[in-house]
């Protein structure tokens, strides 16, 4: 295999991955995570089961996929490393993806044979979120795409900076408390939208009710983070259409979670919205994964030219005056 396979291979295994968290995500919402009983990675002990049933159906699909993932994902790190010496950035997101692929199997192995708690198992996904956005890093960066469409020499507000690493970071924890409504069963503890119920409008009155509501005041605040900068990017980022766009695209996705999480309220947790509901959220936080990426990469950039423009200036100047400079 070559340097030709590499972007149909990047290609497939993006597409496998988001293939991957809306079947992790099918799993828990059928309650199939005990479809292959206790064993791992067989099923009831059996390559080939007897006793065919949906929940198993489900669970050992994800395991094929899963594995079939991570065989196109460590192939595609292989080539990578081999034929992508143009970017540096490679061998970190390569170790992130296969690293974090491979820590998300195991919590769901040792769910299946030990039993995890909610709390543990609400973590699986958010993994799962990260070993994405590593492969679409990857996946961008192979296609150049940080290269075609940022403008580097562009400066951009230190506002936006700050506020789309922050945004990023609390994102993650919105994931984290949405994923602890699946595994402790509390999408349905609140039957109205926006509050629980109208007798408890604001104060949820037990532990799952608070589970439900912390999640949608999370999300709540998620989304007028991303409004704020939002509007900061349509009035600063004119000349830097990945942000001018790429904002207007947060905010439709945010948009897009907060309608198809009320409306899975209102549809009794009805299959499609709610695997809609995760497909949102993963393309919403892996694009600002790529925020981040694009101002760390500008950052390390402007401090390897300040480093030159100094050793430059060392060289230039007289003998004696090199130890005062440095």
């Amino acid at each position: 295999m070559g340097r030709q396979f590499i972007k149909p291979l990047a290609a497939a295994s993006l597409t496998g991955m988001i293939i991957l968290l809306l079947g992790g995500a099918l799993v828990t919402k059928t309650d199939s995570g005990d479809g292959c009983g206790t064993s791992w990675p067989l099923c009831h002990g059996q390559l080939i089961p007897a006793n065919i049933t949906f929940e198993l159906i489900v669970e050992f699909s994800h395991r094929i996929v899963t594995a079939i993932v991570t065989l196109f994902v460590l192939c595609l790190i292989i080539l990578c490393w081999k034929h992508m010496t143009e970017i540096p950035e490679r061998k970190a997101l390569s170790v992130l993806a296969i690293g974090f692929l491979i820590v998300q199997s195991t919590i769901g192995a040792l769910n299946v044979v030990f039993g995890q708690s909610d709390f543990i198992l609400a973590l699986h996904f958010g993994i799962s979120l990260l070993s994405f956005s590593s492969v679409l890093l990857l996946t961008l960066l192979i296609f150049n795409v940080d290269q075609r469409f940022y403008n580097k020499n562009e400066p951009v507000d230190p506002r936006i900076i700050r506020h789309t690493t922050g945004v990023t970071i609390y994102s993650f924890g919105v994931v984290y408390t949405g994923a602890l409504v699946r595994h402790t069963e509390s999408g349905m503890i609140c039957p109205a939208w926006p509050f629980c119920n109208k007798i408890t409008y604001f104060t949820p009155s037990n532990f799952y009710e608070w589970v439900q509501m912390g999640h949608r005041y999370a999300a709540g605040i998620l989304f007028l983070w991303i409004f704020y900068i939002m509007i900061m990017a349509v009035r600063t980022c004119k000349n830097q259409p990945v942000l001018y766009y790429g904002w207007i695209l947060a905010f439709f996705l945010i948009f897009l979670q907060i309608v198809s999480g009320a409306l899975t309220v209102f549809t009794e947790l009805n299959i499609i919205l709610a695997l809609l509901h995760t497909l949102f959220i993963t393309c919403l936080f892996g694009l600002l994964s790529f925020f981040v990426f694009l101002f760390f990469q500008k950052q390390h950039e402007n401090r390897k030219c300040g480093k030159t423009r100094k050793q430059d200036m060392v060289h230039k100047l007289p003998t004696e005056n090199i130890k005062k400079l440095s």
